[in-house]
């Protein structure tokens, strides 16, 4: 029981920061999780490239983000996110920049997936597919885009293990893209570890690399702002801090950088969430 107890702690854990990792454990037949987050790369005015290059105008990339887990059994969960973008093109950067000065507020692109747990021993498997519709928009003058111009699919094999005190996990898998988009492939891992009885602390690696499979032709505008743009890498860290109000209730805290990359901002990600169980 202490250890299934244990289980389901770190399961919630690693679903509260689901956009930088991926969770093996799954939510018993009719559990649910829901939370909001709110995640922002700020004013930022350069992109990793090779080499790196500027933006045109100082651009702030936001995400509201509603995310939610159900059990539809003991081994299968279903997986959804709703993500409103809100954008914005400030402060030029160039003499004379190719975008104009705008702000977006809009839908990203809306995530369905299902995960089925294959095996639940010492160590977990699993498998996941998400799906992402087109659901984002796009602004020509401004180059500020909500999300990708595709229908995406993400096939994931993720493992996992819990302990007393900690846990390690770990998935790979691809972003499968329509609309001549590459597919990238993705890889990453996980260690979190309980300093207190409401805190955990955890770090991640994370890595993507871009297929280069794609012919995707890109407006000016549209590269000039980085935003869900073609051909994109990273290789990123990052730190998680969680708390735990209650059995039902808590709040994370994370940030998120890259050690390199191309086409992605040369700026950290900081996020913050509260979370609930029922």
């Amino acid at each position: 029981m202490k250890n299934m107890k244990q289980l389901t702690i770190i399961a919630a854990l690693l679903i509260s920061f689901s956009m930088f990792s991926q969770s093996p454990w799954t939510k018993k037949k009719g559990e649910g999780y829901v939370q909001l987050s709110f995640t922002t790369i700020a004013n930022y005015d350069q992109l990793y490239g090779n080499p790196d290059y500027p933006t045109q105008r100082e651009i702030t990339d936001n995400t509201l983000q509603v995310y939610a887990e159900y059990g539809l059994s003991d081994k299968t969960t279903l997986i959804g996110s709703i993500p409103l973008k809100l954008v914005k093109s400030g402060k030029a950067v160039a003499t004379t920049p190719v975008i104009t000065e705008e702000s977006k507020t809009s839908l990203g692109n809306i995530q369905l997936g299902i995960k089925h747990n294959f095996i639940n021993k010492k160590w977990l498997l699993s498998g996941q597919l998400t799906v992402e519709a087109n659901t984002s928009s796009y602004e020509a003058a401004s180059g500020l885009r909500t999300g990708y111009d595709a229908w995406s699919f993400t096939p994931l094999v993720i493992a996992g293990r819990g302990f007393n005190k900690w846990y390690i996990q770990a998935f790979t898998g691809f972003d499968i893209r329509t609309n001549d988009y590459s597919s990238n492939y993705k890889l990453g891992g996980e260690v979190g570890y309980k300093t207190l009885d409401w805190l955990w602390v955890a770090g991640f690696l994370d890595g993507v690399m871009s297929l280069k499979n794609g012919d995707l032709v890109q407006t000016p505008q549209n590269i000039a702002t980085g935003l869900y743009v073609n051909d994109q890498s990273f290789a990123a860290f990052g730190l998680k801090l969680i708390g735990e109000f209650s059995d039902n209730f808590g709040a994370n805290l994370g940030l998120g950088g890259a050690f390199a990359g191309r086409n992605v901002p040369k700026k950290p990600a900081i996020s913050f969430g509260l979370y609930h169980k029922f």
